[in-house]
């Protein structure tokens, strides 16, 4: 009779999508993988089966998580308030290992090499476009913003502004903070 693991699968999962956001499928190497979740070779891949599984895991984690905060913030507070908090709570440094978007560095990092794991994370910032979308049309029907916007055109530009601000919020020359409130502002103006 085989042995039950003895490890928390998704508490795994967390740790190893921490330590990929932090330094990337590149910087990352098995032996940080199997130091930092505490498995030896063996375990790992019966796991996991490869690094390359594990970083999909991980990506669809961090995708699924961001969506969920985002409509667990919409249906708290409204589509168009939950938009507007959207830049500051992504650059709140207190709940990230990194600022910049783990969906974004992936494909900037491998989309190039024609990785599959480009093709993954491109899937996740196009579901959470489409994610924004649906709250520019609530906020729409809602009456918060114009009728003469296209809500697909709105989270288009959104996700370009957030993913900016993300990448801006590393560097030390940047005032993230007003950057997140001059997008914020711009809703206003919808």
């Amino acid at each position: 009779m085989p042995r039950k693991p003895s490890y928390d699968r998704d508490a795994l999962i967390a740790q190893a999508r921490d330590l990929f956001w932090q330094q990337g499928w590149a910087g990352t190497s098995l032996k940080d993988l199997e130091s930092a979740l505490n498995l030896k070779p063996g375990s790992f891949y019966a796991a996991f089966g490869s690094k390359d599984a594990l970083y999909a895991l991980t990506l669809e984690r961090y995708a699924q998580d961001g969506v969920a905060r985002l409509m667990a913030m919409a249906d708290e507070m409204g589509p168009l308030r939950a938009l507007k908090a959207q830049p500051h709570v992504v650059i709140d440094e207190r709940e990230m290992p990194a600022r910049a978007c783990m969906l974004a560095k992936t494909y900037a990092e491998l989309q190039s090499k024609g990785h599959d794991l480009a093709d993954k994370a491109g899937c996740h910032m196009a579901d959470m476009k489409a994610s924004f979308a649906t709250l520019f049309r609530r906020a729409q029907q809602a009456g918060e913003i114009g009728p003469d916007h296209d809500p697909d055109r709105l989270a288009a530009r959104y996700q370009s502004d957030i993913l900016g601000l993300r990448l801006s919020a590393e560097r030390r020359d940047v005032n993230a903070v007003e950057i997140a409130e001059d997008i914020a502002a711009d809703l206003d103006r919808l």
